[in-house]
């Protein structure tokens, strides 16, 4: 029998998990007390996402096991993470979207019949208790990305869950909304909560947490208090060598205004303003940065230039070649060299079913003469991306949706840029990357800007926007603030 520790919320002894010949988790260990926020740090496909799935039931581990208070337990699905106090809230989050926030919270759970007036009490009870704002009544569909997390945090909450698993909680929320996690996230652990963040943000490791854990190529290398550490060493950490945390930005000569956007206006599929009156210059040799809130009309100003969303009025000018109202097809069959990196990686980007060497050949098979498809250069690219941007992945023949969504955008932008576009228009290119592949994603940029591409560059770091970019607009509510 092993021993373990009662002080211990949670003690992992020995998890081993293997997918195929992918060693993901080895010989982790790992302890969180309750009253206590670990962050969870590493690489894109270091292990981190899948050994909190074991813990919550999602997958079973090979070898190893856990220890909930002292006690030994073996979780083979979610519903008995429940039973064992243990929450997940995912990245991609798990709601119906006609259903209010009520609904969704007690979705799933057996028990007495309560009427919806107790409920209501229950839940607005229970809200009060952790500094969580929440309509019972709202329907999700016209929730905020903030208030639907509020929404997935309550349903763990409300099933007893005194262990915590937040994966990239900060994703995709305005710094307003994080800091608002955060008070929510410290109260819970004044409360006694154990909390587990999974990040790769250090800024946010280093405000949040007590303790980090860092794992490289699936083993935990180290644990170590979070004040008596730094962003470089968490660097250094994570990758296994020092790293440069410095953008330089190549200056460009004879910049060439390549796109020209003119009182661009676009309404959304509901009627709601994406753009409004929008004008703007994108030349050649140069990052232009997009700054604001997501949701300011970021997406409606990426896909209309892309072909992939109609103008109500104004023009896209490409060399004084209005392209508004043509097809993806159109615009290329025009000789205009165009790559888009959109923000839905899966849906928009790539075929989740599809290998590498498929996704790349969807760029690429219009250029192939005569019926069969050549599938060597595409698998040589496919090859050359892993070695260049560090793709964690089985082989080039395993499906992208097997990969971590780090790697998935790797994929993603790597394609688009081996594409040798004349327009580079990138929607969150670094989001979910750990900082050494983002900082490869930077160096990449900024490669192609000295190739004399113009760069169209959606962030949500401002650091970085203004470390990288030559010149930065800023979307506010479908409007240009300057």
């Amino acid at each position: 029998m092993l021993k373990t520790n009662e002080d211990y919320a949670i003690e992992l002894k020995g998890i081993t998990k293997s997918f195929g010949k992918v060693i993901a988790n080895e010989d982790v260990n790992l302890e969180i007390k309750y009253g206590e926020i670990l962050a969870l740090l590493g690489e894109n496909g270091s292990g981190k996402t899948t050994l909190m799935n074991i813990l919550s039931g999602i997958y079973y581990a090979d070898e190893g096991t856990i220890f909930i208070d002292g006690k030994e337990v073996s979780i083979t699905n979610p519903h008995e993470a429940i039973n064992q106090g243990i929450g997940m809230i995912h990245q991609h989050f798990k709601l119906v979207e006609v259903f209010s926030s009520m609904d969704n919270i007690v979705l799933g759970t057996k028990g007495r019949y309560v009427k919806n007036s107790v409920l209501k009490e229950e839940i607005l009870r229970m809200s009060n208790k952790f500094g969580l704002e929440i309509e019972p009544e709202k329907k999700v569909y016209n929730m905020s990305v903030s208030e639907k997390q509020t929404v997935e945090i309550m349903k763990v909450l409300y099933r007893g869950a005194k262990i915590l698993i937040l994966d990239e909680p900060t994703s995709v929320l305005t710094p307003q909304e994080i800091e608002k996690l955060f008070i929510i996230l410290r109260k819970m652990k004044e409360q006694g909560n154990a909390i587990i963040i999974i990040t790769h943000k250090l800024h946010e490791v280093l405000a949040i947490s007590d303790r980090v854990a860092i794992l490289r190529k699936g083993k935990v290398v180290d644990t170590v208090n979070t004040r008596e550490t730094n962003e470089k060493q968490l660097t250094e950490l994570m990758v296994g060598r020092p790293i440069s945390l410095e953008i330089n930005r190549p200056e460009t000569k004879n910049r060439k205004t390549v796109l020209k956007v003119v009182d661009l206006s676009v309404v959304n599929e509901d009627g709601t303003i994406g753009l409004n009156n929008i004008n703007f210059k994108l030349k050649s040799g140069e990052i232009l940065g997009v700054a604001g809130v997501a949701g300011s009309g970021q997406r409606e100003l990426c896909e209309t230039i892309a072909g992939l969303m109609d103008a109500k009025t104004g023009a896209v000018l490409y060399n004084k070649e209005n392209i508004i109202g043509k097809t993806p097809d159109e615009i290329i069959n025009l000789g205009i060299s165009m790559s888009f990196v959109p923000e839905d990686r899966l849906g928009m980007g790539l075929v989740g079913s599809m290998d590498m060497i498929e996704n790349m050949l969807l760029k690429s098979y219009k250029k192939n003469k005569g019926f069969i498809i050549d599938k060597k250069p595409s698998k040589q690219l496919a090859e050359e991306l892993v070695d260049k941007l560090s793709i964690a992945t089985p082989g080039v023949e395993t499906p992208v949706r097997m990969l971590s969504g780090g790697n998935v955008q790797k994929v993603l932008l790597g394609r688009e840029i081996e594409s040798e576009p004349n327009v580079l228009i990138t929607a969150y290119p670094v989001r979910g990357l750990d900082i050494n592949s983002s900082y490869i994603i930077y160096e990449l940029l900024n490669e192609q800007k000295k190739k004399n591409v113009a760069i169209l560059f959606i962030g949500e770091d401002l650091d970085v926007l203004l470390e990288l970019s030559d010149r930065i607009m800023v979307l506010c509510h479908g409007e240009l603030m300057g």
